[in-house]
């Protein structure tokens, strides 16, 4: 296990919250700007109805234009599968298309089947996917920027490079939060305090809405209850970054 992996208890914990909650509470600790980090409109959940995705990016490269100009088009596949023992935990399968535009799916039922039998939790490629019915059937998170329903010349090129996905640049190995809002990352150096911080978060966040929920609600009211709340974020973020 590498050097910043979680426990498995610790993912689950981490699954159990949705992705714009993990976000909130990435800015607590004030380790990077808040307009970083996540990626954008383009990349959305095929699935939006499964819960949230959490593992750790392994990336690759892709092309379906043109035919490789040897070798077996699926044979990088055997790369990955290897690669999976040099993660710091479960893999997400995380492409960049580089085709330009993106041609044909970068992903179908087969190499679905294939990564989640091996263990991996999802899958993400800045280009398109199919068959996904059958992909959702066997309950593979995936995120794309559309669907087409061809594979073309499909290869790929490199495993293991940074990529290019919704806007940010993904490391092998980054640690990955996803749902039907979208995709994040999590800075190691804090993956294992953010589920509690989420904790903590949603408890400032609930004097909010349990006053809004109420009867007899006042401007006055809403003002009292969001100073509470915003105290408490304070004191939280504050015991956060000490």
């Amino acid at each position: 296990m590498a050097l910043h992996g979680l426990t498995e208890k610790q993912l689950a914990d981490l699954a159990s919250f949705d992705t714009p909650t993990v976000c909130n509470a990435i800015e607590l600790f004030d380790v990077r700007p808040r307009n970083v980090g996540f990626m954008n409109e383009t990349i959305k959940a095929c699935f939006p109805k499964m819960p949230p995705m959490v593992g750790y990016a392994l990336t690759s490269t892709f092309r379906s234009m043109s035919p490789p100009r040897d070798g077996d088009v699926y044979a990088s596949m055997s790369k990955q599968v290897e690669a999976y023992d040099s993660l710091p935990g479960p893999p997400v399968i995380t492409f960049q298309d580089l085709d330009e535009p993106v041609k044909s799916a970068t992903f179908g039922e087969v190499m679905c089947t294939t990564y989640q039998a091996f263990g991996a939790k999802g899958l993400i490629t800045s280009g398109a996917g199919r068959d996904l019915d059958q992909v959702e059937a066997i309950g593979f998170p995936a995120f794309t920027n559309g669907a087409i329903c061809a594979h073309g010349y499909c290869h790929i090129l490199s495993v293991g490079v940074p990529v290019s996905v919704g806007g940010i640049t993904v490391y092998q190995g980054d640690l990955l939060h996803g749902d039907l809002n979208g995709v994040t990352t999590i800075p190691h150096e804090i993956a294992g305090q953010v589920a509690d911080a989420c904790r903590g978060l949603m408890d400032a966040e609930e004097v909010v809405l349990n006053y809004v929920r109420g009867e007899n609600i006042t401007p006055e009211g809403l003002n009292d209850a969001r100073a509470e709340c915003a105290a408490l974020m304070k004191k939280l973020s504050e015991e956060l970054r000490a």
